[in-house]
This record gives structure tokens, C-alpha cells and sequence, in this order.
């Protein structure tokens, strides 16, 4: 089984930046048949409150488990859903969008182009309110997965991945999930800086040269850090190297030593002295 190493952020590093607002569900089809009706991404919209009433999660395939396990990807929750508004669409449908605040694994994940399409858990009667509530939500690679194509195979192929059987699982849409920024910080990437430099057409040579010196400067300062933090892991890895060295030698003179005590044979007691008159043979003296 593949080891799940997920992009953990620096002790003291901010937490990723929010998501632009982005389309997660549309009133329409669902994977059992059922359509999402126009007031259910109203009453979503309307009630969705993370802090006081219940906040929705990100996971993987809409898989979740009670227990933690590190090396399991479907273990992890990959961010919190925010906030979500309704709006509707040209063609008249309404659509919700959320607001998202993502882990850095979940960047990681987006940026290779993985994971790239939402689906949305809904509870139609949450909490006995006889309205529908946004309680989760999954990203996955294949929309197939969670769309209708699944039907020929399985009416409730799905109900096991529900926290609550009658829930339902939007179709899987292809979401653009904008990370800008997502090291938390109010900052573009070197990448973006450099594009900006060249974002005119219209330049004099002299002007030119001035954003090809700059955009060699900015990668000199991107190399340098990088370089930098480079080095201080290799400090810390050779550290524990030596470490590891350290109880290797210890261990090593531990077995040396039990092995020498093993090699020893063991001391006979002395017996003790005969009293006066007693006979070994007769009196029964045997230690």
C-alpha cells in the first residue's frame, strides 16, 4: 500500500489562504436518480453555518473514517467548507458555491492536476428541520465515480459512504479550485511576479533588458532560499544520522555484552560446612 505523505506546513506558518468562490453544486441530477430541487441550494445557502451548527469537511471520494491512520489517504479531511451562497445561472438554474479553506495537501493534490472535481453531500431533513443542509463535501478524479454512470451497476452502491443513508451525493463537476496565495501569505509567487514583467507588449529594448535583469534577480532570490532550506534539512537529516549511529554503537556493546555472559558457565554454590558429628550420607546432606 502507497504511504500518504501529505504537504504538512511549517511550524508557525500560516494556514492556506480561502478559495475564491467556486461552483460545487447545480439543481439537477444526482447519482440515484433524485434531482437537487431549486430550494434545497436555497435552504443550504440560507441555514450553512460552520461554527454554530455543523461544518462541512472535504474528503476524498466522499470516503470518511472515525480513527485517524496518517498512511491512509481517506483518513485525512482535506479542509473546511466556509461559507456557500446560491446565484443562478444565464440558463436559469441555480447553483450553489462555497468558499473553501483547503490543507496543503489538498493544494498539492490540485496543482498536479489530481482531484480536480466536487461533489456535494446533502441531508434534505437535517437535524429533523424537514430543510436540506450542506454536510460534506468530496473531491475526486473521476466524475463517473459519483455521477450518474454508476446506476447500471449499483442503485445504492453509494449509501455506505453517507454519514446518513437518505443523503444525497451531487453529480461529480469538474471544479477550478484558485489556490493564489495558498501559503497564506498576501503575495504572488516568484512565477507571477516574472509573468507581470512581460505582461506588456508594447516595451523599448532598454525597458526589456530592465525586466529580463529583474526576473533573473527574482529567480536568484527564489534559488537562494531554496538553497537555504536545502541545506538546514540536510543539517538536521546528517544529525539524526548520527543519532542513529549513536544507539546503533550502544546496541551493538549491549549485545556484545549479554553474548560474553551467555559464553560463561555458571558458578556452582559452595555447599556449606559439615556440622560436628553430621554425615553427609546418613544426615541427608545434599547443597
Amino acid at each position: 500500500m502507497a504511504i500518504f505523505e501529505p504537504n504538512q506546513p511549517q511550524k508557525g506558518q500560516p494556514m492556506a489562504k480561502k478559495s475564491k468562490w467556486v461552483v460545487v453544486a447545480t439543481e439537477g441530477a444526482t447519482t440515484d436518480g433524485r434531482t437537487i430541487q431549486r430550494n434545497w441550494i436555497e435552504e443550504m445557502a440560507e441555514s450553512y453555518d460552520p461554527k454554530n451548527t455543523y461544518g462541512a469537511r472535504i474528503n476524498l471520494d466522499h470516503i470518511k473514517f472515525s480513527v485517524y491512520i496518517p498512511e491512509l489517504a481517506n483518513a485525512h479531511c482535506f479542509g473546511d467548507v466556509l461559507a456557500v451562497k446560491a446565484e443562478e445561472r444565464e440558463d436559469g438554474k441555480l447553483q450553489l458555491l462555497a468558499e473553501l479553506q483547503p490543507t496543503d495537501a489538498l493544494i498539492a493534490l490540485n496543482q498536479k492536476g489530481q482531484k480536480v472535481y466536487t461533489s456535494v453531500e446533502i441531508d434534505t431533513n437535517f437535524a429533523d428541520t424537514g430543510k436540506a443542509y450542506l454536510v460534506g463535501l468530496a473531491v475526486t478524479d473521476n466524475p463517473a465515480s459519483l455521477g450518474t454512470e454508476m446506476l447500471s451497476f449499483s442503485h445504492n452502491g453509494l449509501n455506505a459512504r453517507k454519514l446518513k443513508a437518505d443523503n444525497i451525493f451531487s453529480a461529480a463537476i469538474e471544479t477550478e479550485l484558485d489556490f493564489e496565495g495558498w501559503d497564506g501569505l498576501d503575495h504572488p509567487s516568484v512565477f507571477t511576479k516574472i509573468k507581470a514583467l512581460f505582461a506588456k507588449k508594447e516595451k523599448s529594448d532598454d525597458e526589456r533588458f530592465s525586466d529580463q535583469s529583474s526576473a533573473i534577480e527574482l529567480l536568484a532570490a527564489q534559488q537562494k532560499e531554496i538553497l537555504e532550506k536545502l541545506t538546514a534539512l540536510q543539517g538536521d537529516f546528517a544529525n539524526q544520522q548520527a543519532e542513529i549511529e549513536e544507539m546503533k554503537a550502544s546496541n551493538e556493546e549491549i549485545h556484545a555484552t549479554f553474548e560474553e555472559l551467555k559464553q560463561k558457565p555458571a558458578q556452582a554454590e559452595n555447599p556449606r560446612p559439615l556440622v560436628y558429628g553430621e554425615e553427609p550420607e546418613t544426615d541427608g546432606r545434599f547443597f
